[in-house]
């Protein structure tokens, strides 16, 4: 089964919807805030614009989302769904594409050293690709539970699991070098789901609502939020709903076009990718 949105509307960013467990055994400790600092201040709201809209295939219930060499690589889930592609930006013409075995949920990606990762949602396995090809080259297998977005600040792969840490895996060995709690003014942040770093911070889509926090990375504070609820109405997207597959579904997938500056964002089934820019 595919995971279920709850809908809640958009509250007040800080309320834990749940926390998924780790399973390791010998887990590197989690960096927790600083007892000496004060709580921090409430993260700054982020406006945004719209600068591009581009088509997307409403058929992609996508969970991963990257920018490289002018090509999206985007990984699209659900059972007997779930494929790994690299498509046109400006048509959203799938140039390739993968096929997952019925079994496998796909979930977020990133490419690094001409490689593409591709975590999977349940079944503890991460698939590594050619980048040009989409050749499977390896796989890695895990137990830290759910896999749910991925990115990489050019050294690790940073993963998140549903819960409110950032992983830092090797993406030689795939194994866990550390981790990061994320938390604002309230505590501890969960639902942290797909990833893209953008000039020294991890932006995060927040799982069943409208923002995107903006997280540094050094010690996990969320320092900023964009506020995407209004996205929808302005572009007659309709709001989510369970009624129907291949029914636009939540905000999800953000990705970074280094080289021009450009940030892209869309969701599960949207028929609309947008490059949007935020005044930060």
């Amino acid at each position: 089964m595919k995971k279920v949105a709850l809908f809640i509307g958009i509250g007040v960013v800080g309320i834990s919807a749940f926390v998924i467990s780790c399973n390791n055994t010998t887990e590197p400790p989690v960096t927790p805030p600083n007892p000496t600092e004060q709580m921090p201040l409430e993260p700054t709201n982020i406006p945004y614009q719209v600068v591009n809209v581009f088509p997307h295939d409403t058929a992609s219930y996508i969970e991963g989302l990257q920018y490289v060499d002018g090509k999206f690589y985007e990984s699209a889930g659900n059972y007997g769904e779930s494929d790994i592609r690299i498509t046109d930006p400006a048509s959203g013409k799938v140039l390739q594409s993968k096929k997952l075995d019925k079994k496998y949920f796909g979930e977020g990606i990133t490419v690094i050293n001409g490689k593409v990762f591709q975590m999977t949602y349940q079944e503890n396995t991460c698939f590594v690709y050619d980048a040009k090809t989409l050749e499977l080259l390896k796989t890695f297998t895990y137990n830290f539970g759910q896999g749910w977005g991925m990115t990489t600040d050019g050294k690790y792969l940073i993963i998140s699991t549903g819960d409110s840490n950032l992983y830092y895996y090797d993406p030689e060995t795939f194994k866990e070098v550390k981790r990061v709690g994320v938390y604002n003014q309230f505590g501890p942040v969960s639902n942290i789901n797909e990833l893209e770093y953008i000039k020294g911070f991890v932006y995060a889509n927040r799982y069943t609502t409208d923002f995107i926090l903006k997280i540094d990375p050094s010690n996990g504070k969320v320092v900023g939020q964009v506020n995407l609820g209004d996205l929808r109405s302005k572009y007659d997207i309709p709001e989510p709903t369970n009624e129907e597959d291949h029914k636009p579904e939540v905000l999800n997938g953000i990705a970074y076009d280094s080289v021009t500056n450009r940030i892209f964002i869309t969701g599960k089934n949207w028929p609309k990718l947008f490059e949007v820019k935020f005044d930060n």
